[in-house]
């Protein structure tokens, strides 16, 4: 089977969309890759649903990725007297590291590395946002703070610090233990949380090697500042607007989601835009329009992939949003300001051999009106530099690797097929248009554009182009 559309969809899991039929419905609905939140679950939840995956995978003949989703850190106040504390603009309260009576004097904030990094005029934002103090002094163990935006602190609400660099790393004990769980289960990305500079990427690379496509949150200013070194440094990007929208002005997520999509196409690593996307069918069987327009508007950006938090995985509409999307993606894919917008858009290309091949193949397909682009990729790599110049016509990704094609099912307008190596120039030929048609992509008298490394099986030598004639 494949999608008559490109954008990939993915789709959070969770309670109302953890059983074998519910997964295959929302497969069948248009889900390309599961997501899997570790902030939620057991270890042993987690493999169950993972199992489920890969059945349903061996039954419906197609590749699924799975997303694991670490949780990360989780700053918070600690209990306060009471259950909570209400706060007033213009009034001065105390943050403590120890030693706390739970009072708008010594409000518990159990983390060493807030006190060593934050400064006079930070701001601290608590419960999302709901609270908003300025720091006006700081000691070896205390914070004094004026209230900007009162309200009620609760106990363990989280607190976001915007303006603040924390030496902290992104993988705590718990998500390191995760970590290696779901490599051994065999998940194909990891999302790491909490990524405020290059080092962090790099820790969690140490970790994971190449056993799966390491996936870089954006949810932090301090990433927004080295942004291009991170997205160097990663497989992939998630712009997680929920986290990013407390620590940055709304008004700005906008124009940041354009210039994060930009900026992945630029180095070809796939961006998928995340949160609150069709929120309000969590409880609702219909969309807003504002949100509608939303998910049109990553799609008209070039976004990779959009993906579904909330409204999949614990609300009461799970098949019926999968089916939104999925409708939302392929209307605006058709709408006839699609191509010039995302055209409008293309990231100047990179004058290298392998991205000029990959260019060429695109833009000449769409010359002589050619069926698709067939890619033949060990990494991913090919398909992606195809990918990044969004042809109007469909990929057929060709990989030896089980890995790789799962992976794809996060790039854009990427249908992958797995199949063993090709040894020669005529097998990658016939392979082409044996799959080209049995994947229902072309039929006899259709043009194919083949594109390829030779040698076949190195790895990032996009160097070969072909038009084929399927005589068949």
């Amino acid at each position: 089977m494949r999608r008559h559309r490109r954008a990939k969809i993915v789709a959070t899991v969770g309670p109302a969309s953890s059983s074998p039929d519910m997964l295959k419905e929302l497969f069948l609905a248009g889900v390309d890759t599961f997501r899997l939140n570790f902030s939620h679950g057991t270890q042993d939840d987690h493999a169950r649903v993972h199992a489920a995956i890969r059945k349903l995978e061996q039954d419906v003949k197609r590749p699924i990725g799975i997303l694991m989703d670490l949780q990360g850190p989780k700053i918070r106040v600690g209990a306060l007297r009471g259950g909570k504390i209400a706060v007033e603009a213009g009034e001065t309260i105390r943050f403590v590291l120890t030693g706390s009576e739970g009072d708008r004097t010594s409000i518990p904030l159990p983390h060493e590395e807030i006190f060593a990094a934050v400064a006079p005029g930070h701001d601290l934002l608590i419960d999302d946002g709901r609270v908003r103090v300025r720091v006006a002094g700081v000691g070896d163990d205390f914070i004094d703070a004026i209230v900007i935006v009162g309200g009620s602190i609760s106990n363990h609400k989280g607190v976001n610090l915007p303006g603040t660099v924390l030496d902290l790393s992104p993988l705590t004990t718990k998500d390191r233990a995760d970590l290696e769980f779901g490599l051994k289960l065999g998940v194909d990305w990891i999302a790491l949380s909490f990524v405020q500079k290059p080092s962090d990427v790099i820790e969690a690379r140490s970790l994971i090697g190449d056993r799966a496509g390491l996936m870089a949150k954006i949810e932090k200013p301090a990433a927004l500042e080295r942004i291009d070194d991170i997205i160097q440094l990663c497989d992939a990007i998630m712009v997680a607007r929920g986290d990013l929208g407390v620590e940055i002005p709304d008004e700005d997520v906008p124009g940041r989601q354009k210039e994060l999509v930009r900026a992945c196409r630029l180095a070809v690593k796939p961006v998928i835009v995340a949160t609150q996307m069709l929120d309000s069918m969590v409880a609702a069987p219909t969309p807003t329009r504002a949100e509608v327009s939303d998910v049109a508007t990553a799609i008209y950006d070039g976004a990779d992939a959009v993906m579904l938090s909330a409204e999949s995985a614990t609300g009461r509409y799970p098949r019926e949003t999968v089916a939104m999307m999925d409708r939302i993606i392929g209307s605006t894919e058709q709408h006839k300001m699609y191509r010039s917008i995302v055209e409008a858009t293309q990231p100047s290309e990179e004058q290298t051999p392998p991205h000029a091949v990959a260019t060429a193949a695109a833009d000449l397909a769409s010359v002589v009106h050619a069926a698709a682009i067939v890619a033949y990729t060990s990494s991913g790599t090919t398909a992606a530099r195809v990918a990044r110049k969004r042809p109007s016509l469909p990929i057929l990704a060709i990989t030896p690797s089980r890995e790789v094609s799962r992976r794809l099912c996060l790039l854009w307008g990427a249908h992958s097929v797995l199949s063993e190596d090709v040894q020669s120039y005529e097998e990658m030929v016939q392979r082409a248009t044996t799959f080209a048609c049995e994947e229902k992509f072309a039929a006899s008298r259709d043009l194919l554009v083949v594109v390829a490394g030779i040698p076949f099986g190195q790895a990032g030598t996009t160097n070969n182009l072909r038009v084929v004639a399927i005589t068949k």
